[in-house]
């Protein structure tokens, strides 16, 4: 059974070491989340201090994580730190499973509970992007998101260098 919770800032530090783990390994399963092999713990560590830890403790960013066991096996992040024209929408970025916990509805519970902290920042669009034909735009299409749009060979493949397509998404609250 796992939890989810909502990472505090002051929480967040404490997190980066396992969330790193997490990143490491979903990119090495190939996980199209921004990255490219050759990949370390330190590159991965590197990213959650520098773009994650900062946007959390500043409050435009809501990180939120799924536990198994006490130890981190998902996460999610809300973006709400938009321009002015744009504060009635979010960007979910960086869905993350554990290989070791898919296909046990961590994923799912995840973006039902980011919806839900999207609602509570008063927020009714939300957007995110993913590589076309991936699980994970099944998962989105089956929790009410529509195709914006999609564009082919848009980003690397993290392991490899073919070129991929990504699908644009959006779901109003």
């Amino acid at each position: 059974m796992h939890t989810i919770e909502l990472v505090s800032p002051n929480h967040c530090q404490k997190e980066l070491p396992e969330l790193a783990r997490l990143l490491l390994a979903c990119v090495k399963e190939g996980a199209s989340v921004g990255f490219v092999e050759p990949f370390s713990l330190d590159d991965s560590l590197l990213f959650w201090q520098k773009n994650v830890l900062p946007s959390v403790t500043s409050g435009a960013l809501r990180l939120l994580i799924a536990k198994v066991d006490n130890q981190v096996a998902g996460c999610v992040y809300l973006d709400i730190g938009m321009m002015p024209n744009q504060v009635h929408r979010a960007s979910i970025g960086k869905l993350l499973v554990d290989p070791h916990h898919r296909a046990k509805g961590i994923a799912k519970a995840l973006m039902l509970e980011i919806e839900q902290q999207a609602s509570n920042c008063n927020r009714s669009l939300l957007v995110l992007d993913t590589k076309t034909g991936d699980i994970a735009e099944q998962l989105y299409l089956s929790l009410g998101y529509e195709i914006a749009g999609c564009i082919p060979h848009f980003a690397k493949d993290p392991v490899g260098s073919n070129l991929a397509s990504t699908t644009y998404m959006y779901k109003k609250l």
